[in-house]
């Protein structure tokens, strides 16, 4: 089911005392997913000074990249998470350049 789903769901049987129990464990649910998507938030947050300062004018592929970060990002990081948040979370702060294998630079 889709978070916007439970939302809509949770907001409609919130007042219904016949569902107090379904929407206490929808509520559990929705807040299960907050708290990690706040830990992710965070690692992430964690993680990025970091990678950016591993990264200079020379490129870099995400392979290099991750042995030269690997023993000081937090505990949790991933090479797919560095990947994941170097296109999509840092992009402004990152020059990729596609080939057979993608090099990174620091914008």
């Amino acid at each position: 089911m889709k978070k916007n789903t439970m939302i809509t769901i949770a907001a409609y049987i919130k007042n219904v005392p016949e569902l107090a129990t379904e929407y206490a464990e929808l509520q559990a649910e929705l807040d299960k997913n907050a708290e990690k998507a706040q830990a992710n938030r965070d690692l992430y947050a964690a993680a990025h000074d970091v990678v950016i300062s591993a990264l200079s004018d020379k490129p870099v592929t995400l392979a290099e990249l991750w042995e030269t970060v690997k023993n000081t990002v937090p505990e949790g990081m991933s090479k797919s998470k560095v990947q994941y948040a170097l296109r999509e979370l840092w992009a402004a702060e990152v020059v990729k350049i596609e080939g057979k294998v993608n090099e990174y630079k620091r914008a």
